[in-house]
This record gives structure tokens, C-alpha cells and sequence, in this order.
């Protein structure tokens, strides 16, 4: 059962994520809707912490890709290297061609550098050379940014940040667990509880998620409140709707039913499309983009009728 997988990987990483099970159902829903994940928050909070932990608790390969304004994209996807002894062109495949990724400091690289990833976070496939090769399976991207420092870092264009099924700050733990944390607890060592083929066939499972009319249609409905709503230069893709689709499925998954509910849209809501929108200037009290994407998503889902049983 993926409510039983889930709890087994969110049980093992918080051996070493403390005071975080909120989030982890979040990017463990992500995962098994195929999904990638976007961790956003100032240094510290134990962003890569996480990814790490969340590699090691599967059984699958895993690859960390430091972003460097010097980083190529062959660095990323690889290239074909001509061998002397063998007098031919090889192929000499990059981190990319693993099931776990994380993109540490993502935004530290330059525009050309992200856009390896493009490919193949959306179509699980790279292009080295005029080949088309596919990526293994599964394959799942977690990259972290800095918010805050602006210096020497490239802001995510609006189509990789699409490619993101959700994004999420972790935020500092509550004051126990931060004690904790200074006290000096042992980082645990962790072990995989669950295999790559258990993802797999996990997210074949949630692909059979139900998600009736009345559902399809209320995220039709808030997709198109986005892109209606007055501070809104763009508002959801149709991507981005597919996503809310998929990411509700995997928490109704999660919690033991084989349907989605409008709960679990607007459960997924907040970190599906918060960081697709686009604002216009805001007037209120904070000119902030993510306090005006806040206030705008809140607009729309109040606007937005949420259907009802019969």
C-alpha cells in the first residue's frame, strides 16, 4: 500500500530531519506522483540534509550535482569522448543518468547550464549530440536555493520553475527539537527501507487515482481564476493543472483512499501553483512577490466554489 511506503520513508528520514513530517508527506506526494521538488529557504535549515536522506532511504542511485557559475551542461548530461585505443566515438554519460538528483544551490548556475535539466525533467530524456537517450527510472530531481542572496546567482526562468511539481521551504524546527539539533544529537545513519521498484510501482499505482469530474473541473475552474485575476500577468499553465491533478491523487493516495476530494487540491494548492504565478505590481502592504502570490492564490480559492457531495 503507498500509505504504508510512505510512512516507511517518512519515518526513516525523520531520524535525521527532525520536527519536518508535514513536508516530507508533501515531497514523498510529489515523488510518487513523478513529479520533482523545489526546496527554497535561507542556508541552514537542512535542505540538502533532507535530499540526502531521502536518497538513502532508497535504494536507488543517487548523484549530487554542485551548481557553479562554471558548471557546463555537458557536465550535467555528459558527452562523447573519442577513445584512442579504440579509435571511436564513446559515451560518457553525466550524473544526470541516475534515479535521484539533487541540484544543490540551483540558481547558482548559469541559464544555459539549467536549461540541461529541462529535457529531462519533463520528458525523462537527454539529447547528447543529436541522440536521444532515455533517463532510469525513477527519476526524481530535488534541487535547493538560496532566497536571499542574490549575488552571483541566475534566477529559475518561468519554464523550469513549471517543470516543479511543487515548491516548499522547510523553515527552523520548533524549540525542542532545535535544542536537539544544538545538543549536538548524532546524525543517523540511515538505511534504505524501500526499492527503486517499489517507487516504480508506486507511482504506477497512483496513476490509477481517480479523479472525478466535479475534481477535474474545480482545478479547471482555479487554473482559470489565476490566469483571470487582475494582479496576475500569468497566471496556471495547463501544466501546472495537470500537476494539481497528479499531486492531489498522491495525497489522497497517501492518506488511504483511491480518489482524490477537493481537500487534497487544496491540500496541494498552496505549493503547486504559488510559484508559477506571475504578479503585477501589489499595492498592499508588502510589495513582495511571494506575499502577492499569497493574497492572490488566497483571492482565488475563496472566489473559486469548492464542489460538494451531490
Amino acid at each position: 500500500m503507498i500509505n504504508e511506503l510512505s510512512d516507511r520513508l517518512i519515518d526513516n528520514i525523520s531520524l535525521a530531519v527532525k520536527g519536518k513530517r508535514r513536508e516530507l508527506r508533501l515531497i514523498c506526494a510529489a515523488l510518487l506522483a513523478g513529479g520533482h521538488v523545489l526546496l527554497e529557504d535561507v542556508p541552514g535549515t537542512g535542505k540538502t540534509l533532507l535530499a540526502k536522506s531521502l536518497a538513502k532511504s532508497v535504494d536507488a542511485d543517487f548523484r549530487r550535482i554542485q551548481f557553479t557559475p562554471d558548471l557546463l551542461p555537458s557536465d550535467i548530461t555528459g558527452i562523447n569522448f573519442f577513445n584512442m585505443k579504440q579509435q571511436e566515438f564513446q559515451l560518457r554519460r553525466g550524473p544526470v543518468f541516475s534515479n535521484i538528483i539533487l541540484a544543490d544551490e540551483i540558481n547558482r548556475a548559469t541559464p544555459r547550464t539549467q536549461s540541461a535539466l529541462l529535457e529531462c525533467m519533463e520528458e525523462r530524456q537527454t539529447t547528447i549530440d543529436g541522440e536521444t537517450h532515455p533517463m532510469e527510472r525513477p527519476f526524481f530531481v530535488i534541487a535547493t536555493q538560496n532566497p536571499v542572496e542574490i549575488q552571483g546567482t541566475y534566477p529559475l526562468p518561468e519554464a523550469q520553475l513549471d517543470r516543479f511539481m511543487i515548491r516548499l521551504a522547510l523553515g527552523y524546527p520548533d524549540r525542542g527539537e532545535e535544542i536537539s539539533v544544538i545538543g549536538g544529537a548524532a546524525a543517523q545513519e540511515l538505511s534504505a527501507v524501500c526499492s527503486a521498484q517499489d517507487i516504480i510501482s508506486a507511482q504506477q499505482e497512483v496513476n490509477t487515482c481517480k479523479a472525478g469530474e466535479a475534481v477535474c473541473s474545480y482545478i479547471a475552474d482555479i487554473a482559470a481564476a489565476t490566469r483571470k485575476h487582475g494582479n496576475v500577468k500569468l497566471g496556471l499553465s495547463t501544466r501546472g493543472a495537470v500537476a494539481l491533478r497528479r499531486m492531489a491523487c498522491a495525497l489522497a493516495m497517501l492518506s488511504g483512499r483511491g480518489y482524490a476530494m477537493p481537500q487534497d487540491v487544496l491540500e496541494a494548492a498552496p505549493y503547486v501553483i504559488k510559484h508559477r504565478l506571475i504578479c503585477r505590481g501589489w499595492s498592499g502592504a508588502s510589495g513582495s512577490t511571494e506575499k502577492a502570490a499569497d493574497e492572490v492564490l488566497r483571492q482565488v480559492l475563496d472566489s473559486v466554489a469548492v464542489p460538494t457531495e451531490g
